[in-house]
């Protein structure tokens, strides 16, 4: 039994409309991750290089190729202090 040529009209819309949001939200994460792909199954280990590259670079998927870090990187610490009086 034939489709019926009105089935194509409908059906080519629902598959554009999924493209669009596909390509749209791909685009999205994209731009949110600084052009570069999502990052998959993120354990412990990469977390702590990625906190470190922030403290280094300033931005969340940057990367530092200097061997020897900044001079700000020693008092920009994870950890929090307390004032001294």
């Amino acid at each position: 039994m034939p489709v019926p040529f009105e089935a194509f009209i409908p059906m080519g819309l629902v598959v554009v409309m999924f493209g669009v949001t596909g390509t749209g939200f791909s685009l999205a994460k994209r731009l949110t991750n600084e052009g570069k792909p999502a990052r998959h199954s993120v354990d412990d280990w990469d977390s702590m290089m990625m906190k470190r590259d922030e403290r280094l670079t300033g931005t969340a998927r940057g990367q530092a190729t200097d061997p020897i870090a900044p001079k700000e990187f020693a008092t920009n610490s994870v950890w929090g202090t307390e004032k001294v009086r």
